[in-house]
């Protein structure tokens, strides 16, 4: 039986249990999705390292997954775009049942091994591009075709599963696993499974942001401010990296479309819009080389 199908033992009496002792046992055993990611960061970090030159080469990030997992890849996905200014075609999520499925379960689509693969096929990838294939059982078909219409195409795919020895990771260029064990509810991968790898995609993503130079110092600089909260948190990011007053960082950001990056370098090196944007295209987008040229 499968690590994440195993009855837990610790909690045989759930059932029974009053309510702060079954919030106690929820949260309590989430401890072990963080233990699981923390057991895995050599294969994340091989990820990263394998999939920036890629990404840099103007590849995409593919994901695929069904039920919660492949929910929690269209998350991911959506997430980078508001948070990095990450194009949105450049992180595409395909979930088995559709769009629909998002919202709504739809039962046997996981099943579908022939539409994973068309699914991925339908995104026409290529050499530089990496699909993250997410299956907390690590043996779902339709995560399975999906890694197989990937690396039939060239791209590198990153394979996540909660099962040691899974299909997934071992069809997977790079394999990652999250060994959660038994879950509270036994089963049911919503749980901790899910929390690990919610976990693993932030961490993934994140740290390929970060080399991608959309951060300064540890300051999301390079965020999309789609929105009046983050207006206000692009202005005050501006003015605790650079020092100046709010009048004059907001009179950059003003001037440069609320782009952080570009106004801290505007107010540091006392430059304009333009000369800012041309330092920053000199250094790749890395804030820090832009102010030391």
């Amino acid at each position: 039986m499968l690590n994440t199908e195993t009855p837990s033992t610790r909690h045989p009496d759930l059932d029974r249990y009053a309510t702060p002792a079954l919030l106690e046992a929820f949260i309590d055993d989430q401890n072990a999705a963080v233990a699981a990611v923390k057991a895995a960061a050599p294969q994340l970090a091989a990820a990263v390292d394998a999939a920036l030159p890629r990404i840099r080469a103007g590849g995409r990030l593919l994901y695929a997954g069904a039920g919660t997992s492949g929910r929690l890849g269209v998350l991911d996905s959506v997430e980078l775009y508001p948070t990095f200014s990450w194009p949105r075609e450049r992180a595409v999520a395909v979930l088995a049942g559709g769009e629909s499925a998002m919202f709504v379960a739809v039962e046997g689509a996981e099943d579908d091994r022939a539409q994973g693969a068309a699914d991925v096929a339908a995104l026409k990838p290529g050499p530089n591009d990496v699909l993250l294939a997410l299956a907390a059982s690590g043996g779902t078909p339709y995560v399975l075709g999906a890694i197989e219409a990937a690396r039939a195409a060239g791209a590198l795919a990153v394979g996540f599963a909660n099962n040691p020895n899974a299909p997934v990771t071992q069809a997977a260029d790079i394999g990652v696993t999250l060994d959660t064990g038994a879950e509270v509810i036994s089963g049911s991968t919503r749980l901790k499974a899910g929390t690990s790898q919610k976990i693993a995609l932030n961490s993934f993503s994140s740290a390929l942001m970060v080399k991608l130079n959309k951060v300064y110092g540890n300051l999301m600089v390079d965020l999309k401010a789609t929105n009046a909260k983050l207006v206000r948190r692009a202005l005050a990011l501006t003015v605790r990296a650079s020092g100046a007053a709010e009048d004059d960082a907001k009179a950059a950001l003003a001037a440069c479309d609320n782009h952080v990056k570009t106004a801290l370098v505007m107010l540091k090196r006392g430059v304009d819009a333009a000369a800012a944007r041309s330092l920053l295209d000199a250094a790749d987008g890395s804030v820090s080389r832009a102010l030391a040229s």
